[in-house]
């Protein structure tokens, strides 16, 4: 129900924006650095760390270097770090098994920042594509991607990432009926309190570009991925998917990408009311980065208002890279 005012000049909404104490103690969302997951890349090597070109500010890290910048983050509030490897070439296979070797990238930087910082709660991301020749997230057959076969290759990594010690699995790779087989997985082998954070509304987004450069697949993608992601012009199908992801067991659900997509993070929060969160992709980053670069906006007023309006669309976190300087801001770094 809309309040009913009364008229001109008895009200003046003027009044409580006239000072910073008022606009303070009428604002109605906040945002902390505790609502936030920072996503990096890891790579391999030795004490090596090298810029993501098309992401200024962002770096590929080894795994020594990974754990370190666990530390760092920790130490200024994030709370949470999800990874993304950069696999090399030569283990980008049809098969993908090096998505469930227990030494690959992901599993060895989970062990080294639980033995860094035990409190860092670590997520890792749950689909073939950093694993295959194709670029897909999952297998191909006769120019298809298969469902089945895919689920039971992601449930074989979910494991993988269970054991070295993950605390979240990120299934971003949309395929159906992923979250009960990777559920009924994770308590068979006594992995009950591993949490899934699910993609459950992907969309097959323009918006990917600079993250596919991060994590070595830019041209490497044969195809695109609309037969699983969703089209950019539906909404209700987005419900549809929650739903179904929540009665498999998803503890919480995430909308990608974030800043183009806030009227179903909106819609999904009003719906569900269950714990809510939007991944602010790599092209909103690097836009935002780009036009600060060339002076056209200010960056970190941009970085608190696009961050800001997650929480105004009713989400309760937020996956960005800007996770470490908006951290730095808030803390006076």
């Amino acid at each position: 129900m809309q309040p009913i005012f009364a008229p001109f000049p008895a009200t003046r909404l003027r009044r409580t924006r006239k000072s910073a104490a008022i606009r303070d103690l009428v604002q109605e969302n906040s945002l902390s650095v505790s609502d936030l997951i920072w996503p990096v890349f890891v790579t391999e090597g030795d004490n090596h760390i090298e810029p993501v070109p098309s992401m200024r500010g962002v770096f590929r890290r080894s795994v020594d270097r990974i754990a370190e910048a666990a530390r760092e983050a920790f130490d200024l509030g994030i709370p949470a770090i999800c990874l993304f490897p950069y696999t090399p070439a030569d283990k980008r296979t049809a098969d993908c098994a090096e998505a469930w070797n227990p030494g690959n990238l992901t599993n060895r930087a989970i062990r080294a920042i639980k033995a860094a910082v035990p409190e860092m709660l670590v997520m890792t991301d749950v689909a073939l594509d950093p694993y295959s020749d194709t670029g897909q997230d999952g297998f191909v057959v006769d120019g298809e991607v298969v469902n089945d076969p895919t689920v039971e290759a992601l449930v074989k990594q979910t494991l993988s990432q269970a054991e070295a010690g993950a605390d979240i699995i990120g299934p971003s790779d949309m395929m159906d009926h992923r979250i009960g087989a990777m559920r009924d997985a994770l308590e068979a082998a006594d992995f009950q309190n591993v949490m899934i954070l699910s993609y459950a509304a992907k969309y097959a987004s323009a918006f990917y570009g600079p993250f596919r450069d991060a994590v070595g697949a830019s041209g490497a993608l044969k195809g695109d991925k609309k037969t699983y992601q969703m089209n950019p012009a539906n909404s209700d199908e987005a419900l549809r998917l929650v739903a179904r992801d929540l009665s498999e067991g998803a503890d919480m659900v995430m909308i990608k990408p974030g800043m183009p997509y806030l009227d179903i993070c909106r819609r999904v929060k009003d719906q569900f009311g269950v714990p809510t969160f939007a991944y602010q992709v790599s092209g909103e980053y690097a836009m935002i980065q780009a036009a600060a670069q060339n002076g056209w906006i200010d960056g970190d007023k941009a970085m608190l208002e696009s961050l800001m309006a997650f929480k105004r669309a009713g989400c309760d976190g937020v996956l960005s890279y800007f996770a470490p300087a908006f951290a730095a801001h808030i803390n006076g770094v």
